[in-house]
């Protein structure tokens, strides 16, 4: 009876959404029409404002939430996958969420109410671990989702942690530096409250509007707290600024981690030829055409290692516009500009470009021609009403859930490889995992074996001399020298995504099933693992 009640609410709710508002209607008042939730027929309207121009779009009625999208993942693994059904309810399900709010006086005098929200998906390994987004769309659907993927990409990469997702439902912009940081100081205070912070329980990250800047201020926050009692406070958050305890290498680590994934599949013959781009894998990246959506962190350092490895960038956008030019694009020439300008628009000049985008035909580039389409913008940009408009013959996702389930069918028909993002993007958490290491530790990674290692060296390049080698002195110098902290950082990223990409392939082979099915089949079938040898307590 309580079902069919539900879904005549939600038949009732979708009525009213399609014959009272109309879709500029929506789009003018920043009414956002959500997909099915659950089993639940009906559709379900959500106010607040949307991300910025160039990835505004209406997201198709029959598209799901990020939740629901996420959770129609698992199901599709769990096809393939000899898991009870209860058991699998259990490693799909959120075990905790915490919603807070607190009032806000602001500089001009007014009074505002903050939202915050912070969800443990999965806790059978601690800390839990995710980002902390500062964004207008933030709610608790889209932070459980998140939470959730979270869960896969640690078990995707042998990280040790379950997996979370915190944010604050508000636009940074529209706040001035030092209201920031009061927010951010009051709602680490309400997290610590309720046990939802520690560097044993959770250890939150840079997300969506945050960076290392917002982390230090958590970071002191806890340890103004705590720090007396617990030696390892500093390891509260990770992406902190390297004077805080921070790690070489965090900046560029999900980037990096993006090509680092990519490489590796598209060294695979099998891939390859799925993709339609040849068995011959063995010009890898090389002579390759790129097109990156997103043009932030980890937009620019995925383009410029691609670029670095001889792929050829024809296409970008950020925030305010996008450009094609078949030619090539200069990855640095383009983030020169950004950081003078705000934006890549106008880095060259439109004459030397092949096409333009911009407000609301930014979203036209992901119909433009490529071998590979890099999104690192925002979750759902390519949908049921778009995918069959794209011509990329590869996908990564570097975002978190950029391609949602009925854009993925489609694409699977059009032969369309789709690199995931649990296993993509998730370089930042690699990194993130070094960090907390070293928090723990506390002392840089390097530091104990570096001369010792250049000692040893020098010992080899001189008994080799004394048979009569010779080593020219530039080399010299090169083979001497000790691994920096950035050098062990990289090396540690490369291993665990070239790992992680060999298992999702081999799995896709194994199972016949495309590399999504695969990474969950993979992370899913850890997690279980785990919760199977530790058994269950007061069950």
């Amino acid at each position: 009876f309580l079902l069919e009640a539900r879904q005549s609410v939600g038949r009732v709710v979708g009525g009213i959404n399609a014959s009272i508002l109309s879709q500029a209607a929506r789009s003018r008042l920043g009414v956002r029409v959500l997909g099915r939730c659950g089993d639940l027929e009906g559709r379900w309207l959500s106010t607040g404002t949307r991300e910025p121009v160039s990835y505004k779009h209406e997201i198709p009625e029959d598209e799901p939430r990020l939740l629901e999208m996420v959770k129609e993942f698992y199901d599709r693994a769990s096809e393939l996958i000899d898991i009870d059904e209860g058991e699998m309810e259990l490693i799909k399900g959120c075990d905790a969420v915490l919603r807070v709010t607190f009032p806000f006086k602001r500089k001009d005098g007014t009074v505002s109410v903050i939202q915050g929200y912070r969800a443990h998906h999965s806790r059978h390994r601690l800390p839990v671990k995710g980002g902390m987004r500062f964004s207008s769309s933030v709610d608790l659907q889209e932070i459980e989702g998140m939470a959730s993927l979270m869960t896969l990409k640690c078990a995707s990469v042998d990280v040790p942690f379950g997996g979370g997702k915190g944010g604050v439902r508000i636009d940074p912009e529209k706040y001035t530096e030092h209201e920031l940081e009061r927010i951010v100081r009051r709602f680490t205070t309400e997290l610590a409250k309720k046990s939802f912070i520690g560097p044993g329980r959770d250890v939150p990250g840079p997300d969506l509007g945050t960076g290392s800047r917002e982390m230090s201020w958590m970071a002191d926050t806890y340890v103004k707290l705590f720090g007396g009692t617990d030696i390892h406070a500093y390891g509260v958050v990770t992406g902190k600024g390297y004077s805080m305890g921070g790690i070489e290498g965090r900046t560029e680590a999900t980037g990096l981690g993006v090509y680092y994934c990519l490489r590796e599949f598209m060294s695979d013959k099998v891939v390859m030829k799925r993709a339609g781009m040849g068995e011959h894998a063995a010009t890898n990246l090389v002579g390759r055409s790129f097109i990156v959506q997103g043009f932030g962190k980890v937009g620019y350092h995925a383009a410029l290692y691609i670029h670095r490895a001889g792929g050829k960038i024809v296409g970008v956008s950020d925030r305010k516009g996008a450009i094609i030019r078949r030619k090539g694009l200069d990855p640095v020439k383009l983030k020169e500009h950004k950081n003078s300008c705000g934006t890549i628009d106008g880095a060259y000049e439109d004459s030397d470009l092949d096409e333009v985008f911009r407000d609301e035909d930014v979203p036209k580039l992901l119909e433009c021609e490529a071998d590979v389409l890099v999104l690192a913008a925002f979750q759902q940009q390519i949908h049921c009403d778009n995918a069959e408009l794209v011509k990329a013959k590869m996908i990564v996702e570097a975002a978190n859930g950029p391609v949602t389930p009925l854009a993925e069918d489609i694409l699977d028909e059009k032969g369309c490889v789709i690199i995931p993002d649990v296993v993509a993007s998730a370089g930042g958490l690699t990194v993130s995992y070094f960090e907390w290491l070293k928090s723990l530790s506390n002392v840089r990674f390097g530091r104990l074996t570096k001369k010792w290692e250049e000692r040893n060296k020098l010992m080899m390049i001189e008994a080799w001399e004394e048979i009569g080698g010779d080593v020219d002195a530039d080399k010299r110098d090169k083979i001497l020298q000790g691994p920096s902290e950035r050098d062990i950082v990289f090396s540690g990223l490369a291993d665990s995504m070239i790992v992680a990409a060999h298992q999702t392939v081999e799995t896709s082979k194994k199972l016949d099933c495309n590399l999504r099915q695969a990474a969950y089949v993979n992370s899913i079938n850890k997690i279980h693992e785990s919760i199977k040898h530790a058994g269950l307590l007061l069950a």
